[in-house]
């Protein structure tokens, strides 16, 4: 593999591992949601690079015989992961919002306790 790819894949697993540590250490929740849709963003990249490890052209109809394509399946699936993490992340946003007219601070700690005494 070369120099260069395998410092592609070691900056890919950076992101994933800055975002996994901010969703286990941050207690603010809106650095939480940050957080899980930068390791989002750093699964994402790792499948793009997975499905583009054995080609770099895109699949089309041509006269020209061609080399190794890019996996269409996985770009499918990425896709396909893209929006349904820009969903998730809308939905989980909104869910900040409820929560922040309720908290005048977005601690994590805060808001389960609150819900402790309540429940």
């Amino acid at each position: 593999m070369p120099m260069h790819e395998m410092i592609l894949r070691a900056l890919i697993l950076l992101t994933i591992l800055i975002g996994l540590s901010g969703l286990l250490f941050k207690r603010n929740l809106l650095l939480r949601i940050m957080s899980m849709d930068v390791m989002g963003t750093g699964i994402v990249s790792l499948f793009v690079f997975t499905a583009a490890y054995y080609g770099k052209r895109t699949p089309t109809v041509s006269e020209e015989q061609a080399g190794t394509y890019a996996d269409p399946v996985l770009q499918g699936v990425i896709l396909t992961a893209i929006v349904i993490g820009f969903s998730i992340m809308a939905l989980v946003l909104v869910a900040a919002m409820l929560i922040a007219k309720r908290f005048p601070r977005l601690d994590v700690d805060e808001i389960e306790n609150h819900w402790r005494e309540e429940g």
